[in-house]
Order: C-alpha cells, then sequence, then structure tokens
C-alpha cells in the first residue's frame, strides 16, 4: 500500500541573483492528502539541515547527502544536476520513511519544510502525526507559546527571502510560482498568530485562576503577557506589511504587461508636443507653485492605480493612528494604577504618622509619670 504522504523532488531551475553566482534550486514537493506543499532549496540549505538534524537528535540522519563537487557546478550541467537530484531527493525520502521519527519531529525539519509548529510531517506508515491531528487543541504553555512564536519568525524570514526571490526573478512564470510561495507563507503566519493569540488568552486566564497557583509553570505576569501581545502586534504589522508590498509587486507586474501590450508610454515631451498650437495647450508664463514631480511609485502607475496607492497610504496612516491611540489608551491605564498605588501609600503612610503621634503621647504619660514617681 502507498504512503498517504509522499515527498519527491521532481523538477530543478536556476536561480540568478542581483549580486553573488547563480545555484541551482531544488523544487521539494510534499504531497498531502488535499493539496500540494513545495519549496524550494539549494544545496547549501540541505547541508545547513544535515548538520542541524544531527545536532539536535544527536544522530546522524539513516541517509547521506551527495558529496559536494569543488571542480564542477550544477549550474549548465544537466547531468550533475539530475544526479543530484536523485541524491537528495533518496535523502528526504529516507528521513519521511525511517521508523525512527525523530528527525522528522525535529524544529530543523519542520523549518526546512516551512511547516507549522508541532507538524512532524508523516509516520512510518506515511499517515498524519499526531501531533498534527492534534493541533487544535489550543497552547496552554508558555514554553510551548515561545516555541511558536519562534516557528512564526521562521515563517515571516521565510516570506521575506521569498519576496526577494520574486524581486530578482525574470520570467513571468518563476514570479508567479514566487508569489504563490509567499502568499502561502504569509496565510500560515496570519494562521500561527491567530493561534498564539488565542493561546495567550487561554494562559492569561489559566494565570488569573486559583489553579496556577503562584508557582504554577502555567503562570504568566501581567508585565509578561503584555510584552507577548506586543510581541504579536508587531507581528501582524509586520504581515501587513509584506502582504501590501507583495500587492505592489503584483501591481507594478500588470502595469508592466498592460504597457508591453500598448505600446511605449508617451513622455511628457510628447504629450506637450501633441498639444502644442492648440487651446489646450499649456500657457508659457509662469506658472505659480509650479506642477506636482512623479516619483518612483506613482511614474508607472495610472490615475486608478494612483488613487489606490494614495487610499492604501491613508489605511496604514489610520492603522498607525489606531496603534498609537491603543499604545497612548495603554500608558493611560498604567498612569492611572501607578495614581492609585500613589494614593493607597500616602493613605498608609497617614496611618503610620497617626500611629506614631499616639505611641508619642503614650511615651510622654509615661515619662510624667515616672517624673511625679522619684
Amino acid at each position: 500500500m502507498a504512503p498517504a504522504l509522499q515527498i519527491t523532488i521532481p523538477t530543478t531551475s536556476t536561480a540568478t541573483p542581483q549580486t553573488g553566482k547563480a545555484y541551482t534550486q531544488y523544487h521539494v514537493t510534499l504531497q498531502l492528502p488535499l493539496r500540494k506543499h513545495e519549496v524550494r532549496k539549494r544545496y547549501t540549505d540541505f547541508a545547513t539541515l544535515n548538520d542541524a538534524l544531527a545536532s539536535q537528535t544527536g544522530q546522524a540522519p539513516p541517509g547521506s547527502l551527495p558529496a559536494k563537487s569543488w571542480i564542477w557546478r550544477t549550474v549548465n550541467n544537466d547531468t550533475l544536476t539530475e544526479q543530484r537530484r536523485q541524491a537528495l531527493e533518496k535523502y528526504l525520502k529516507s528521513i519521511v520513511e525511517s521508523d525512527d521519527a525523530r528527525w522528522r519531529s525535529s524544529s530543523a525539519w519542520r523549518s526546512f519544510m516551512n511547516l507549522p509548529s508541532g507538524t512532524n510531517t508523516v509516520n512510518a506508515n506515511g499517515t498524519l502525526s499526531a501531533s498534527l491531528q492534534k493541533q487544535d487543541n489550543g497552547i496552554t504553555d508558555p514554553n510551548q507559546w515561545l516555541d511558536m512564536h519562534r516557528e512564526l519568525k521562521t515563517q515571516l524570514q521565510t516570506s521575506r527571502q521569498q519576496l526577494k526571490q520574486r524581486e530578482t526573478a525574470t520570467t513571468a512564470q518563476q514570479q508567479h510560482s514566487l508569489s504563490a510561495e509567499a502568499k502561502g507563507s504569509l496565510v500560515r503566519a496570519a494562521t500561527t498568530i491567530a493561534q498564539l493569540e488565542d493561546g495567550l488568552k487561554s494562559i492569561q486566564t489559566a494565570s488569573k485562576g486559583d489553579d496556577a497557583g503562584w508557582g504554577g509553570s502555567k503562570r504568566l505576569g501581567d508585565g509578561e503577557i503584555r510584552r507577548r501581545r506586543d510581541l504579536l502586534v508587531a507581528a501582524r504589522k509586520e504581515v501587513e506589511g509584506l502582504e501590501g508590498l507583495l500587492r505592489s509587486m503584483a501591481t507594478k507586474s500588470s502595469s508592466a504587461s498592460s504597457n508591453a501590450q500598448t505600446g511605449a508610454v508617451a513622455s511628457s515631451g510628447d504629450k506637450a508636443a501633441l498639444w502644442k498650437g492648440t487651446a489646450a495647450a499649456k500657457p508659457s508664463g509662469r506658472v505659480l507653485g509650479g506642477t506636482m514631480k512623479e516619483t518612483d511609485k506613482t511614474r508607472e502607475l495610472d490615475n486608478g492605480q494612483v488613487l489606490q496607492l494614495q487610499q492604501q497610504v491613508m489605511q496604514e496612516q489610520e492603522e498607525d493612528v489606531l496603534s498609537l491611540g491603543k499604545s497612548v489608551a495603554r500608558m493611560k491605564d498604567m498612569g492611572m494604577m501607578i495614581n492609585e498605588e500613589l494614593v493607597i501609600q500616602n493613605e498608609m503612610l497617614g496611618m503610620v504618622e497617626e500611629d506614631t503621634d499616639r505611641v508619642q503621647g503614650k511615651i510622654d504619660v509615661a515619662r510624667r509619670r515616672i517624673g511625679k514617681i522619684s
């Protein structure tokens, strides 16, 4: 019986960065029951994974990596590329199909495959792991929350790398594929943020209850809860920023394709020459204030796209204002709490002063009585 999940490297491609030499990318495909998960890795990523697996588990993976050639390069060498592709595919299959799940349950493997926290890919019989089936139980442990937050940072880093690769891609097919991968990473990051928010609420509720106690390992102070909530706010803003960058890249690509179909865009000089000698021509005299200059963002956009860009900027500014308002409200609450604490301390000082006066009066009475006796 074939396993429910399979991992393969069906194809390869050549990536050409702006700085540095071109290198070969291996398309690692994990076939899930209902969908396909694909990541692109170079040979150095496999070498880093091999070292990380051996370091985290204390034992080398069951398979071995193909030897690195110091003479020949896989770029423009189909034979060497195919040999290395087959060897790397065999290496990944040895990890997935192994009876020992220590390697595929490590954080290095999840980071390499860009999988969410708690996912062990597959068991030895090819079925979904128990941790993946129980992923909807929620986060109730502060340490588990931190582990998932580290996974969130890894997902955001992967999204940034995919957007950078998408910016340097030369063909429309590569741009579309990298855009889809970046969008998938951002969706996974947004899902992880939602899970972290729910988990933080559960941890906060448990911390306020009596079950954890003052010495409970699941208890968090108010300051730590606020710090983690600020981390989630920063992560959500970063996801929104990366999504905006992805949308702007898509808009720029569509604008470039439309310009390529309709011909070259007329310059301002061509427009002036076209209207010269007509009633619509601009006056040659001095104009108060002058005309607005084009920017790098608006030069390639039409009126509708400029309006959309302006609305997006205004929306981002409104979100910043709302975030600033929340921070100010939080500081106001802290100030009110500090004021209440100062009022209580002043009352306690007044009580101490009254007790001091009372004791001093008793001491004076005792001294007078001692003087009468002597």
